[in-house]
């Protein structure tokens, strides 16, 4: 017990100051994001005109800095080698696009129809039923890489998992939505999907092998890891929070004006987000995968790719519909729900084996 004490007394003392205390950093930035808004709206309106393919581009931006320290520390060359180690991947696959996208139908169905039945006019749960499930089929894309670091993921087997689901998004979204929703012409907005693998995957990555590649031909690998890497150490968590204050100014009308249905929604999707990464996490400790898999794994599924949700919601049933405010409370919840399942990947790291894969 001593020994675990000390471990864990250690570890702690390892964090940065913004990482022990991100809860509560993550909990400021939304009030000080909700009162920006209201306070000096001119703000979130003017960064509003910066967008394109429905991707705010200073958001894009502080998320390439979150991912961009991960990048840095991948060896290209063990891309290759997590091709060779599939578990990881059918977890993460099978889990992503057998599962969470029906799990994610029957849980919402019950909340919005049976449990909420007295609180939710019927078009309205219909409405909110189609936002859950266009979150449910769009496995996350960019955030994925930031809860990957705070569980001290695999990166460069996180980046393959995420450009495999990637690449099954672009078959597999379109008629699972119209199954589950019934509707046909399910629109792909291309142009935000391609943007977005552009933004949070090629650039930061093509950006973390220069670097990579330049500082240890002219420094050293000893100064890379040493030096150069712990340079970046709390870039990925400011990265955050500021994304936060950001999102939280689009979203404060929303927030402000539809507190109770924004509470009714964010019930299933909370349920659904642990159901989902537990089925993920379980199944790797099942199958003996290492810890810097596994969580990385269960975080693909149960974060989304609320970018693309929130345009097709838009494209599908307009602005102000309930499917568009269902995908806004998508972002609302994840960011909360994620940290309390970074700490408990962290807290279980013992479960998993060190070198057995």
């Amino acid at each position: 017990m001593k020994n675990s004490n000390e471990m864990k007394k250690k570890e702690d003392q390892g964090l940065g100051f913004f990482a022990k205390y991100l809860t509560v950093w993550v909990a400021i930035c939304i009030v000080a994001g909700v009162v920006l808004g209201q306070v000096l709206p001119i703000i979130p309106e003017t960064l509003s005109n910066f967008e394109y393919a429905k991707v705010s581009i200073p958001v894009a931006i502080l998320i390439w800095l979150m991912i961009y320290p991960m990048m840095l520390k991948i060896d290209f060359s063990s891309i290759v080698n997590a091709t060779k180690k599939p578990k990881g991947l059918i977890v993460t696959c099978v889990t992503n696009w057998l599962i969470k996208p029906f799990t994610m139908f029957f849980i919402a169905s019950f909340f919005f129809y049976v449990v909420f039945k007295a609180l939710i006019p019927a078009e309205l749960a219909k409405d909110y039923l189609a936002g859950a499930v266009l979150l449910g089929a769009a496995p996350c894309t960019a955030m994925v890489f930031v809860w990957s670091h705070l569980t001290k993921g695999d990166p460069a087997y996180t980046l393959v998992q995420v450009a495999v689901n990637d690449l099954i998004l672009l078959v597999a979204f379109t008629p699972i939505v119209a199954f589950l929703l019934g509707v046909s012409n399910v629109p792909i907005p291309y142009d935000t999907l391609f943007l977005s693998v552009v933004l949070f995957v090629v650039i930061p990555l093509a950006g973390g092998y220069l670097s990579r590649k330049y500082i240890i031909k002219h420094k050293g690998q000893d100064y890379f890891d040493n030096v150069f890497i712990k340079k970046f150490d709390n870039i990925t968590i400011i990265g955050l929070l500021l994304t936060l204050v950001i999102i939280f100014s689009f979203q404060g009308d929303i927030i402000i004006n539809n507190p109770l249905h924004i509470a009714l929604i964010a019930v299933p999707l909370t349920i659904q987000t642990f159901l989902i990464f537990f089925i993920a996490y379980g199944w790797a400790k099942l199958w003996k995968l290492k810890h810097d898999i596994a969580a990385p794994a269960g975080m693909i599924g149960a974060s989304n790719f609320f970018e693309l949700a929130v345009a097709v919601a838009i494209s599908l049933f307009g602005l102000e519909s309930g499917a568009t405010l269902a995908t806004v409370v998508g972002v609302l919840v994840e960011v909360p729900v994620m940290l309390i399942l970074v700490k408990i990947a962290n807290s279980s790291k013992h479960w998993f084996p060190e070198n057995q894969l």
